[in-house]
């Protein structure tokens, strides 16, 4: 079982799960982090360094954003990695608790 990023990190983008990561198993998009599945060792260190609350296990996605698991596995095959922080966009606490946000989601 993989963690898996949802909602609530596009936008935002926040890249502090990033230091913590041991085997450097996220993936950078424009707008977006995901986790590699075949990567993601199940240590959890992500889970509580995510401001955003964006990062799940695999079986506690919230329903509703069920989506995101196949996403993040699609689109950890074409996203580059990511192994250091970088600074969040200067909106992103703005954007912190919409909802329904993939639709700006940027592939």
């Amino acid at each position: 079982m993989a963690f898996v990023v949802a909602e609530n990190c596009i936008r935002c983008k926040y890249t502090d799960c990033v230091e913590v990561c041991p085997v450097d198993c996220f993936r950078e998009g424009e707008n977006f982090l995901v986790i590699d599945p075949d990567e993601c060792i199940d240590c959890a260190l992500c889970v509580p360094e995510c401001p955003a609350g964006a990062i799940y296990a695999e079986d506690d996605v919230p329903e509703g954003q069920k989506m995101y698991i196949a996403l993040n596995a699609e689109l950890a095959r074409l996203w580059k990695p990511i192994v250091e922080k970088k600074d969040a966009p200067a909106d992103a606490d703005e954007w912190l608790n919409v909802k329904d946000k993939l639709q700006y989601l940027k592939r």
